[in-house]
C-alpha cells in the first residue's frame, strides 16, 4: 500500500531518478518548455519549483544550493539572470502542465510542462481579455455618446459665427 508516500519513484533507483530530474530541470530552465509524460512532469514540478523560489534571492549561498541540484553552470546562470527577475513578484506556481494526449507506441499519457511567465501566446491572450469590455453597460454608454455629441455639433457653428463677425467688425 502507498499510504502517505509523497514522492513518485518513477520506477527508478534513487540515483537514476535524481539525475533524470536534474537533467529535465536544466532542460526546462534552458528551453522554458519540454514535453514528457504526466508522471514525470508532476515529479519535475515538485523538484524545480523550490529551486525557482530559491533563485529569487541572488546570493552565493542560494547559487551553490541550486547548483548542487542542477549540476549545470549554464542552467544556473540562466535561472538567476533570466528566469528569476521575471518571476520576482509571483508568489508560487511557476510551472504549468498541459496534457497533450497519448504517445504513439505505448499510449503513455503525455504533457507539456512550461514556465508560466515565458509563454508569449498565453500572455497575449490574457492581455486581450483584459482590454476587451465584457459588460453590456459599456455598450449602452457608447451608444449614448454619439447622441450626446449632436448638441456639440450644433454649438460648433455658433462658435464659428462670432469668429466670422470679428473680421467683419474690423
Amino acid at each position: 500500500m502507498r499510504h502517505n508516500r509523497s514522492i513518485n519513484h518513477l520506477g527508478r533507483k534513487s540515483g537514476h531518478r535524481k539525475a533524470m530530474l536534474a537533467n529535465m530541470a536544466c532542460s526546462l530552465i534552458m528551453h522554458k518548455r519540454i514535453e514528457t509524460t504526466v508522471a514525470k512532469a508532476k515529479a519535475l514540478r515538485m523538484y524545480v519549483e523550490p529551486l525557482i523560489t530559491k533563485s529569487k534571492d541572488d546570493s552565493t549561498h542560494s547559487r551553490r544550493t541550486v547548483f548542487s541540484y542542477l549540476k549545470q553552470k549554464e542552467a544556473v546562470s540562466e535561472l538567476f539572470r533570466v528566469v528569476a527577475p521575471k518571476i520576482a513578484d509571483r508568489p508560487g506556481g511557476y510551472t504549468r502542465i498541459v496534457k497533450t494526449g497519448f504517445r504513439e507506441g505505448d499510449a503513455a499519457d503525455m504533457a507539456i510542462i512550461e514556465l508560466v511567465d515565458f509563454n508569449e501566446a498565453a500572455l497575449a491572450a490574457t492581455e486581450k481579455a483584459a482590454k476587451k469590455p465584457a459588460t453590456r453597460r459599456s455598450r449602452r454608454k457608447a451608444a449614448e455618446a454619439p447622441a450626446a455629441e449632436t448638441p456639440k455639433a450644433e454649438e460648433a457653428p455658433a462658435a464659428e459665427q462670432p469668429a466670422a463677425e470679428a473680421p467683419a467688425a474690423e
